[in-house]
């Protein structure tokens, strides 16, 4: 494992793969591969894109993409795909639609099935992102699946969460209020050439004005009108994610968010070590017998819980 990290940092693209790889197997040998890199993290740029399908993420994000290796930066893509509820697949076409960097040595690009998890993400894309930025990737760009109101996991994984509209798919404002509107340090309107991108912006910063961002010192989002299909709009975009960088930097937010980050990874994992242990508690106290003594009313819920986990030795 040191010499497969190591080689991963030299920017072998071959490695990264095997350790996203074991990533997102869960292989036996994770502990090892985020014990090696540990050292290594905490220095890439962490900027998440997500919206309602159709609105342009992946040719956004292609966009900036050439924004940030216009200045020498390496760049790491991780654009996660919806997968099938039956056969657990996914087509995996985010990584098929940024073939304009796939030959870079500097981007790397990996295409991730969200395998059922909710909220918009793969639920191994904390441990990829650290892969990436332990790869030495200045800028990690987190492109979701198409998203809904709730499905906003991306806000407490990005250092700079980016939400893109388009006008002309309905209600935009409606789409996006209950919990996307919430979570966007930087808004976008893409597709701006169509009719409706001014409506759509000037709903956007009216919903804005009316929510708690406009105290003193608070970071208040910019809205853009790009097309990113013809680069339009690339510049007010980088201009508008450099000083969002700047503010959270400056006040210790950044600092914040990715303890917040890193407290919900580390919760992530020990739930998924605790329910892993659940199996193996047997006998009179097993998980089945709890539950069959629940369905004939012997016992409530909370008691059973507790009985359970008083048997895991925590």
């Amino acid at each position: 494992m040191p010499a497969l990290v190591e080689s991963a940092r030299a920017g072998s693209p071959r490695a990264v793969a095997r350790l996203i790889s074991l990533v997102e197997d869960g292989h036996p040998a994770l502990r090892e591969v985020m014990a090696t890199l540990a050292p290594h993290t905490g220095k890439a740029w962490v900027i998440g894109l997500t919206g309602s399908p159709g609105v342009g993420k992946s040719t956004s994000t292609t966009m900036l993409v050439g924004a940030f290796r216009a200045r020498g930066l390496r760049v790491g893509v991780l654009a996660v795909d919806p997968s099938s509820p039956f056969s657990g697949g996914a087509l995996l076409g985010d990584r098929i639609r940024m073939q304009d960097h796939a030959l870079d040595p500097e981007v790397y690009i990996r295409s991730m099935a969200s395998r059922g998890h909710l909220g918009g993400l793969s639920w191994s894309t904390p441990q990829a992102i650290r892969v990436l930025d332990a790869a030495g990737c200045d800028v990690v760009l987190v492109e979701t699946v198409g998203v809904g109101q709730s499905e906003v996991e991306i806000a407490g994984l990005a250092d700079t969460s980016v939400v893109l509209l388009a006008p002309g798919m309905g209600d935009g404002i409606q789409a996006a209020k209950a919990g996307i509107l919430e979570i966007g340090d930087v808004f976008v309107v893409n597709k701006a050439d169509r009719d409706g991108a001014d409506a759509t912006v000037r709903d956007l910063r009216h919903m804005i004005s009316l929510g708690d961002r406009t105290e003193p010192g608070l970071w208040r989002p910019p809205v853009i009108k790009t097309i990113a299909a013809q680069q339009v709009g690339v510049d007010e975009v980088m201009e508008a994610l450099d000083k969002h960088w700047a503010h959270i930097d400056d006040n210790g937010d950044l600092r914040r968010r990715r303890e917040r980050r890193a407290a919900d990874e580390i919760e992530s994992i020990a739930l998924a070590s605790l329910r892993a242990r659940f199996g193996h508690v047997g006998g009179h106290h097993g998980l089945g017998t709890l539950a069959a003594q629940v369905v004939e009313g012997a016992t409530d819920p909370y008691t059973a819980a507790d009985t359970l986990v008083t048997q895991l030795e925590i």
